[in-house]
């Protein structure tokens, strides 16, 4: 049984009762009944304004329905192919997929879509220059052919079924373009740098959420595709935005954008649940959230069981999918299951040979599985592996590597041929930038190494404990007792090292840093009393500190959420507040908002980040 055929929908949505949920996110007075010209510098603009506005008579829309006895639509026919080549692609045939879209890119904006979107996957999980730039432009050629379908006329109110099918298409490239340029810039401030690509998005599928809830609009032949593809882009707005830091949402909000998280996941549910084109990509957004943006930019509180509901019939259907085995590898991961973890990404690995990005994202989740194990060798391993064959950040992998082998004996080191001495001050010459942009976890990398380049460098007290905070990876081990157990023992034996080390500038800094990782362990372990009293002896020495000025925020959050997990809401949001209004200009500043954001959201239990709403969808 293809993809074409699987997960047909068992239930529909009355329209009226979602046009009422949807009230206040995207038909408030904000919302503009105009969409505005897509001024791309790389495409010059083909139409002018013009308004998605039906008429008050139900052929506004006019019918893709065929007439009984007649041919389907090419229209139909390009959704089923492009569905197949879908298929294909999750049955690991990346290359017959690709050669079954290839052809008909510049024709059928279906087939321009898929193939920009499985090249933009690539160039994500490669990070390689030449992917992105591949992906980019292939993306920019996709916008292009939907362009040529778009509505030609402003004139006229009523369009046909391939018009508004052009209108998401066209969004989505905008959306996919916007996509990858937030993995390269986590604070998305490109968001409003970039502005005309996301806003023209956003406001088209506004436009577009209207239209498919009005009373002129009649369904077509393929309405299910349109309003799959509606719902992929509500909802994956409504939950990026729902998730920026007040400060990003403060310009955003200027410009008008808003968010509503719950109504973004509902939408984002919805699109899954049906057998559509973008069934998949809802789903993809879905994982993504649970397993990771929860974790990497939350407080790690992402719903696994729901994670596992949604991955269980894809699994069942594609066993040996390379996407499918990576989600299933990182449930069993953030469950604290590492063993289990470990099986299912070397599985992952085994299962083709075709895509080696996949055996590199299976290399990252091996290599904290084996930091939380405290098995520093294999952690280095994955590390090496990385940095020989991705090119994601080959100073950020050095740096791994480094902080492994800084947590070995020196005469295990010989083994491998390379010393932490010599990888650390290898760092700070290994600065990439994508796209213009330094990564964050890079700078923090480099920052961190630059302590090696002294004529008699004080060594770092535990690398790969630091970095793995940064990760939020106490989050998972703190699910498994004899886990924490065995971190807060290995950063006992760092303090013990510290103590009996010449105090020197690093002193301080060291010292809170250690405070922060066990206040961290002991939060997990139910020893809150003392857990508090490390997170506020960073408080303490706050003016002492001189380089890791991140520590301060952090303990401020960290003990922010031990109150709340004590149901002391009140200190809680205070802390938090004081963590988010008082310092700034610290190392992974964005990724800390992001998570005290995810506190603030979870203490004040509303509905929504940063944006009033007239009602709760």
């Amino acid at each position: 049984m293809s993809f074409v055929n699987w997960r047909r929908s068992v239930k529909k949505h009355d329209t009226q009762t979602n046009a009422s949920q949807a009230q206040g996110i995207f038909d408030g007075p904000d919302c503009t009944n105009q969409l505005s010209v897509i001024n791309n510098s790389a495409m010059d603009p083909i139409i002018s304004d013009f308004g998605l506005q039906l008429s008050d008579h139900g052929d506004a829309l006019q019918s893709a329905n065929p007439p009984e006895g007649c041919s389907r639509s090419e229209l139909s026919l390009a959704l089923e192919d492009c569905m197949a080549a879908l298929d294909l692609f999750l049955r690991n045939d990346f290359e017959k997929a690709q050669d079954r879209l290839r052809s008909r890119t510049k024709d059928s904006m279906y087939h321009a879509l898929t193939y920009a979107t499985i090249l933009e996957m690539q160039a994500m999980m490669t990070f390689d220059p030449q992917h992105i730039q591949t992906a980019g432009n292939t993306m920019k050629e996709a916008q292009a052919t939907c362009q040529r379908q778009r509505k030609k006329s402003s004139f006229s109110k009523s369009f046909t079924e391939e018009e508004l099918h052009a209108e998401v298409c066209y969004a989505e490239c905008l959306l996919q373009r916007a996509a990858l340029t937030f993995l390269q810039d986590e604070n998305m401030i490109s968001f409003i740098k970039g502005g005309i690509k996301v806003r023209n998005s956003y406001q088209t599928y506004k436009e577009l959420h209207t239209v498919l809830h009005s009373s002129g609009y009649s369904q077509g032949e393929n309405h299910g595709h349109f309003e799959g593809g509606v719902k992929l882009g509500v909802g994956a707005f409504n939950l990026m935005i729902s998730m920026l830091p007040t400060r990003t949402l403060k310009l955003l909000e200027f410009v008008g954008f808003t968010g509503n998280k719950e109504f973004g996941l509902q939408q984002l549910q919805e699109g899954s649940a049906e057998s559509t084109f973008r069934s998949f990509l809802c789903n993809m957004l879905l994982l993504c959230y649970h397993t990771f943006m929860s974790f990497i930019l939350g407080t790690g509180e992402g719903d696994v069981e729901d994670a596992e509901k949604l991955l269980q019939p894809y699994l069942e259907k594609y066993p040996q999918g390379s996407i499918f085995l990576f989600f299933a590898g990182r449930i069993e991961e953030i469950k604290g299951n590492l063993d289990a973890a470990i099986k299912r990404f070397e599985e992952c690995c085994e299962v083709q040979q075709e895509w080696k990005q996949f055996h590199h994202m299976c290399y990252w989740e091996l290599m904290w599985c084996f930091t939380y194990k405290r098995h520093w060798k294999m952690a280095y391993f994955y590390a090496d592996l990385l940095s020989k064959e991705n090119t994601w950040s080959k100073a950020t992998y050095a740096y791994m590597k480094a902080a492994y082998l800084s947590m070995l004996t020196p005469d295990d080191c010989l083994t491998f041929g390379e010393t932490a001495f010599t990888l650390f001050r290898q760092v700070p010459g290994l600065k990439q930038k994508i796209a213009g942009k330094s990564l964050p976890t890079e700078k923090f990398a480099i920052r961190k190494a630059r302590r090696y380049l002294a004529e008699s460098p004080i060594a770092l007290p535990a690398p790969p404990l630091e970095m793995m905070y940064i990760w939020n990876g106490y989050t998972v081990i703190g699910k498994h007792k004899e886990l924490t157990e065995g971190m807060l023992m290995t950063l006992s034996e760092a303090q013990a090292k510290l103590d009996s080390t010449p105090r020197s500038e690093f002193t301080i800094d060291d010292q809170c840093l250690l405070s922060l990782l066990k206040g961290l362990c002991l939060k997990h372990l139910g020893r809150h009393e003392e857990a508090e009293h490390y997170f506020t002896l960073i408080l303490c020495n706050e003016s002492q500190i001189k380089y890791d000025h991140y520590l301060v925020p952090n303990a401020l959050l960290e003990h922010g959420l031990l109150c709340l997990e004590q149901g002391r809401k009140a200190e809680a949001i205070r802390l938090l507040e004081t963590a988010k209004q008082n310092y700034k200009h610290y190392s992974m500043e964005s990724r800390t908002h992001f998570r005290i954001q995810a506190a603030l959201h979870k203490a004040k239990g509303a509905a929504k980040n940063g944006i009033n709403v007239s009602s709760s969808p």
